[in-house]
C-alpha cells in the first residue's frame, strides 16, 4: 500500500521567491518522493543549503487523517497489550496466551501513562507557544499528578526538589537515564511534524531531558522521526533507515536499528530467530547492559517496536502481536509500533475493528484533551511548526489547505553516553520558578496521615512506593503511618521543631516497625547533629517487628531545636517504615 492516496508535489524553489516555481509530479507517491526528500536534503546539508530548497507538499486533510491514525495505532497498541505488561522478561509470551483483539478494547487507553504523559508535552507547547523554555516544560512535568515509574519519576522527583532541566535527566541525579520513558512518549514530536525530523530532534532535547540522557534521549528521537516520515513513506525498512538519521550514528541505539534492520533483511520470515539474536547481544553481553536498568532500557524495547514494524510486513495485527510478543515493556512497544504503521495508512483506510467506537467525548486521564481536542492541537502545532521551519500553507485548486514542507537533513544531538556522562549543567530552579511547583513528592495521603496521628510533624521525601499513608491496624497496633524512601538515596523524613525544657531531662520516645520481608534504617537527628543511627530488623526489634528506642535529648534542654527522623533506605526492598509512637517525653 502507497503511502499517500494523491500525488505527491514536490516542488524546487529558489531562495526568496513568494510563489512555487518549476514543480515535477511524482507517481510513485509515498516512497520516491521520500527517496528524493533524504538525497536534496542530504545534498543541501553537503553543499551548505546553497542550492534551491525543494518542498514536500502534503494537504491538510491528508496530514490530519494520518495523524488520526497514529494517535489510534497507539491507543490499539497499547490497549490490545496492557494485560501482558512486564509479565514476559527474556521470553517470548506463547501465541496461546495474547488476549484477541475486541473492538470494545478501543476505549481501554485511556489511563495509559504513554499516552498522557505526552499530551503534557503538548499542553505545555499550546500554552506557552512552541518556543516554551525547557525549565517551564521542566514545571509542567513536576506539576503533574498522574503515577510515574522509572526515569519518569526519578526526573520529576529531581524537578520537584528543585534540580531543573537538563540535569533532572542526567545520570548523576537520575539513575534510570537509558530507561524507554521518553521512547513511549514521543510519538507526538513526530505527529506535529509531518516530514520535518528536526521538530522531533529539537522536542527531545527540550521534553526528553526532563528524564532521559543519551541513549533515552536518542530513542525518543527515533521514535518522533519514525512518525514524521510515516507522512511520505510506507515501506519499514525504509522508515527505519530515516528516521536513522536524525540519531548520532555513534550511540548504542543507533547500532540496534541498524542490527535490526541486517537481521530482518537476512532472513525476513523469521521474527524469533531474530529476537534470539537480539537476546543475545542487547540483553546478555555487559557492553550493552551499561548504564541500563533491566528490561526497562529503552535499546531492547525499541528494538521490540522495530521487531514488529519489520516482521509484521505492514500487517495490521501481526505487527502488534509481534512487538507485544517480543515481552518486556509489552504494551508501550506495540503502541508505538502500531502508531507508526497506522499513521502509514491513515484512519480513513483502517478496518472496522480499529477505527470505530472511540469514545470520543472522554477526556484522557490527567489531560485536557478528549480525542477531538487532541487532533484539534496537533493541527494547530503542525501548523506552527511548519512555518518556524521555513514551509508555508498554500490553498490548492478547490481552496483547500496544503502544507508546503521544505526538505532538510537532520541535523542529530551531539553523543553522550550514560555511562560515561558529560559534565552537569548545575542547573537549579530559582525560588520564583520553585513556587510555580505546587505538587510534592509526598503523597498526599501520606502528609495527611501524619497531620492526623503525630500533629506538628511534617512529612518529606517520602516516596509512593508501599502505598504509604494510614494504617488502620498493623502487625497487632492500630493507627500506624506508613512512609517509604523517596528513592535508593534519599530517605523519608519526618520534622518538627521541639521546644525541649530546661533544668530536666527529656527523651524522644519512638515505636517504629518494619516490613516482614524488608528492613530500613532509622536515623535521629537533633539541631543537626545525629544522635542515632539503627537499622530496624528481625536483629533489632525484640517485640515482633517493631523497634522500642528512646533518645536522650536533655542536652538540647532549654533550646528549640529541629528533630528529624529519617527512614533510610539500606537495600531497596520492602523499605518501608511504620510509625506506631512518636513523643517526647521526660525521662
Amino acid at each position: 500500500m502507497n503511502a499517500l492516496s494523491s500525488p505527491v508535489v514536490l516542488s524546487t524553489e529558489t531562495p526568496g521567491c513568494s510563489r512555487p516555481g518549476a514543480r515535477r509530479r511524482f507517481a510513485g507517491k509515498g516512497q520516491r518522493a521520500l527517496g528524493v526528500l533524504l538525497l536534496a536534503g542530504i545534498l543541501s546539508a553537503a553543499h551548505g543549503a546553497s542550492s534551491d530548497t525543494q518542498f514536500l507538499r502534503l494537504p491538510v486533510k491528508e496530514y490530519r487523517d494520518k495523524m488520526k491514525g497514529g494517535w489510534i495505532g497507539q491507543i490499539a497498541g497499547v490497549s490490545w497489550g496492557a494485560p501482558t505488561e512486564f509479565k514476559w522478561q527474556d521470553k517470548i509470551i506463547p501465541a496461546d496466551q495474547m488476549p484477541a483483539w475486541r473492538p470494545s478494547m478501543i476505549n481501554d487507553a485511556f489511563g495509559q501513562d504513554d499516552l498522557y504523559v505526552e499530551m503534557t508535552f503538548l499542553r505545555s507547547l499550546e500554552e506557552y507557544g512552541i518556543d516554551v523554555s525547557i525549565r517551564q516544560a521542566g514545571i509542567d512535568f513536576a506539576n503533574s499528578g498522574y503515577p510515574l515509574w522509572c526515569a519518569n519519576n526519578a526526573g520529576r522527583t529531581n524537578l520537584r526538589r528543585g534540580v531543573a532541566p537538563p540535569d533532572s535527566g542526567h545520570p548523576q541525579f537520575n539513575k534510570c537515564p537509558n530507561d524507554i520513558d521518553y521512547q513511549i512518549e514521543a510519538d507526538y514530536s513526530g505527529l506535529i511534524a509531518p516530514g520535518m525530523p528536526q521538530v522531533a530532534i529539537d522536542l527531545g532535547e527540550r521534553f526528553g531531558r526532563l528524564m532521559n540522557y543519551g541513549d533515552g534521549v536518542y530513542a525518543g528521537q527515533f521514535m518522533g522521526a519514525l512518525y514524521a516520515a510515516a507522512f511520505f513513506e510506507s515501506d519499514p525498512v525504509k522508515l527505519a533507515r530515516t528516521a536513522l538519521a536524525a540519531i548520532p550514528a555513534q550511540s548504542q541505539y543507533a547500532e540496534m536499528v541498524r542490527d535490526m534492520i541486517a537481521w530482518y533483511q537476512a532472513d525476513p520470515n523469521d521474527w524469533e530467530k531474530a529476537w534470539r539474536l537480539c537476546q543475545k547481544k542487547y540483553r546478555e553481553d555487559p557492553e550493552y547492559q551499561k548504564a541500563s536498568n533491566g528490561g526497562i532500557d529503552c535499546k531492547i524495547n525499541g528494538a521490540y517496536v522495530l521487531m514488529g514494524l519489520l516482521f509484521g510486513q505492514r500487517d495490521l495485527d501481526q505487527t502488534i502481536l509481534i512487538s507485544c510478543r517480543s515481552g518486556m515493556d509489552s504494551d508501550c512497544n506495540p503502541s508505538s509500533s502500531a502508531g507508526v504503521l497506522f499513521a502509514t495508512i491513515g484512519f480513513a483506510k483502517l478496518p472496522a475493528r480499529f477505527n470505530t467506537g472511540l469514545d470520543e467525548m472522554r477526556e484522557f486521564s490527567h489531560t485536557a484533551y478528549n480525542f477531538p481536542r487532541l487532533l484539534d492541537v496537533c493541527e494547530k502545532l503542525a501548523r506552527q511548526f511548519l512555518v518556524r521551519y521555513g514551509g508555508r500553507i498554500e490553498k490548492d485548486g478547490a481552496g483547500e489547505d496544503v502544507f508546503v514542507i521544505p526538505v532538510r537533513a537532520p541535523k542529530p544531538s551531539a553523543l553522550e553516553l550514560s555511562w560515561a556522562p558529560g559534565p552537569i549543567a548545575n542547573s537549579r530552579f530559582t525560588p520564583e520558578e520553585m513556587a510555580k511547583i505546587t505538587a510534592s513528592n509526598t503523597p498526599k495521603r501520606a502528609i495527611e496521615a501524619v497531620e492526623k496521628l503525630f500533629p506538628g510533624w511534617k512529612l518529606t521525601d517520602c516516596g509512593p512506593d508501599m502505598d504509604p499513608g494510614l494504617r488502620a491496624e498493623w502487625q497487632g497496633r492500630k493507627n500506624v503511618v506508613a512512609t517509604h524512601p523517596l528513592d535508593r538515596e534519599t530517605g523519608c523524613k519526618l520534622k518538627r521543631t521541639v521546644d525541649v525544657p530546661a533544668g530536666g531531662k527529656t527523651r524522644l520516645h519512638l515505636v517504629v516497625g518494619h516490613d516482614p520481608q524488608g528492613d530500613f534504617d532509622l536515623i535521629v537527628r537533633a539541631a543537626g547533629a545525629e544522635l542515632l543511627r539503627k537499622a530496624v530488623s528481625p536483629a533489632t526489634c525484640t517485640q515482633g517487628h517493631w523497634l522500642v528506642q528512646d533518645v536522650d535529648l536533655s542536652r538540647f534542654a532549654g533550646q528549640k531545636v529541629e528533630i528529624e527522623l529519617i527512614n533510610q533506605p539500606s537495600g531497596w526492598a520492602y523499605e518501608a517504615a511504620y510509625w506506631a509512637e512518636i513523643a517526647v517525653k521526660d525521662l
